[in-house]
């Protein structure tokens, strides 16, 4: 039996995509390997984000290839999206499969012995696709056996004798979508939309995912009520841009009506949604989340900068004093609410007068932890056209302060939660021994001794506070208001 290996990249939305695809590969007969090593395909389904998570999957090629020469590599995801004459050029790369043709993997791979090339070009034929709007765009097919005009005009090109072949096309507005499936054994994540609408100068992603597209209410609900036969406990709504959620379909549908509808229709005990942007952050959802002990006491914001000037500059759809707004009320509504964010250092232009700015506005707020990025220069996009990069050095310098202010009021936050009893999730883990549970506000708490099983809801009472960490034990055998 043909084996594979699958490497995940990237955010929860493309965790789940590789999740799907492995669910895909092993229903179409393959096995998986735990490792590359003596597997006969290796799939890394890649992010492309950053210049660094590019890197990555090129040092992870290269490693596969080391060790076993003669697996063949399927590289698929956003960076095939986004640059697959670039992955052609790796040693051991035998498909280059972007977003638009992802869906069509598992069949590469399980009828790759015999006629892959076949279905290359057939995918490429309307009235043989089963999507054929999908590949209206084509951007190229390459085999390096033959530079011949292909099927219908669309040129294949030799890949510079790679052997590598290329399936990549423009983005399809249908939602492909698989059944959700998980390694995580607690915490299961359900993609429910994909793409994005909005152009933020810096960002790569509505080139590589296209336009925004929602899975329909009744599969959602039919996935959370599957998800729920299984034995799971806390399930993570994620997606490109979530707060997006059924403005596509027909009729038109909202993301606060669908969550209504999760917790009227099925008995899931616990709902996180993984992240939404500041302007989808609606008083009716902060309400939700307050009054429902079914919803996850979390929320995470993107911010990206919190100066003014350069928040018009990225072409974000909100001032500062907007995003304090939603921080605010929902510190008000929920006062223990876990409050994360995305912030961005060193983007083009950034003075210093506009990181100082920055800090001081977060500084200001009740967050609780931040995902800092330096800014990274993506091909294609209105910020690395300019000339006013700001020096790496500075930006690491910059990320340091931020990090210096968020570890401060992490530590003050942790320190706020001893002696309090919180709703938690035992996790499949472990730390120095201790069972490691998630509490609803997105907090790890650490339990020493616990016999407790991972998947359990329970009530967990804090401690103590100590090294960036917090300790407790469980009280309950249920979770916590």
């Amino acid at each position: 039996m043909a084996t594979f290996h699958l490497v995940n990249f990237g955010c929860r939305a493309s965790q789940a995509d590789g999740y799907s695809l492995k669910r895909q590969l092993c229903e179409a007969g393959l096995e998986e390997s735990p490792t590359a090593d003596a597997s006969h395909y290796a799939v890394l389904n890649t992010c492309t984000v950053t210049a660094g998570a590019d890197a990555e999957v090129r040092q992870i090629i290269r490693r596969i290839h080391r060790a076993n020469p003669a697996c063949r590599i399927l590289v698929t995801g956003c960076y095939a999206q986004r640059a697959p004459e670039e992955i052609t050029k790796l040693p051991g790369v035998a498909w280059v499969v972007g977003n638009s043709h992802k869906h069509k993997v598992a069949e590469l791979l399980s009828d790759s012995s015999r006629h892959a090339a076949d279905i290359v070009l057939k995918s490429t034929t309307p009235g043989l696709d089963e999507n054929p709007g999908a590949t209206s765009g084509l951007i190229q097919i390459c085999d390096s056996s033959s530079s011949e005009a292909g099927v219908n005009g669309d040129t294949r090109k030799d890949a510079e004798d790679s052997g590598s072949k290329v399936l990549v096309g423009e983005i399809s507005e249908e939602f492909h979508f698989a059944p959700v499936f998980s390694d995580d054994r607690t915490r299961p994540t359900l993609k429910i939309q994909d793409g994005c609408d909005a152009r933020c100068s810096f960002c790569i992603i509505p080139a590589v995912r296209g336009a925004s597209r929602s899975l329909d209410p009744a599969t959602v609900i039919a996935e959370v009520r599957e998800l729920c036969n299984q034995g799971y406990k806390e399930i993570v709504l994620s997606g490109i841009n979530l707060g997006g959620y059924g403005r596509d379909l027909a009729p038109r549908s909202m993301f606060l009506e669908l969550i209504e509808r999760i917790l009227a229709e099925t008995s899931i005990a616990r709902l996180r949604i993984s992240s939404i942007e500041p302007m989808d952050v609606s008083a009716e959802l902060i309400r939700l989340v307050a009054t429902e002990p079914r919803m996850a006491r979390h929320f995470h914001v993107p911010l990206q900068s919190g100066c003014d000037r350069i928040l018009r500059q990225m072409n974000r759809r909100y001032w500062t004093r907007h995003y304090a707004e939603r921080i605010l009320a929902i510190h008000e509504a929920i006062p223990a609410c876990g409050i994360g964010a995305d912030v961005m250092v060193g983007f083009p232009g950034e003075t210093d007068d506009d990181h100082h700015a920055s800090l001081r506005f977060i500084e200001s707020l009740p967050l609780t932890y931040l995902h800092i990025f330096p800014y990274s220069s993506r091909p294609g996009t209105p910020a690395a056209a300019r000339k006013d990069h700001v020096n790496g050095r500075i930006a690491r310098e910059r990320s340091n302060d931020i990090r210096g202010v968020i570890n401060a009021k992490r530590r003050k936050f942790l320190e706020s939660l001893v002696g309090s009893e919180l709703a938690a999730l035992t996790l499949d883990e472990s730390e120095d021994g201790a069972r490691v549970a998630l509490a609803t506000n997105y907090v790890k708490v650490l339990l020493p001794e616990s016999e407790i099983p991972p998947n359990t809801l329970t009530g967990v009472r804090v401690g103590r506070a100590h090294g960036g960490c917090l300790y407790g034990y469980a009280e309950t055998s249920h979770a916590a208001a």
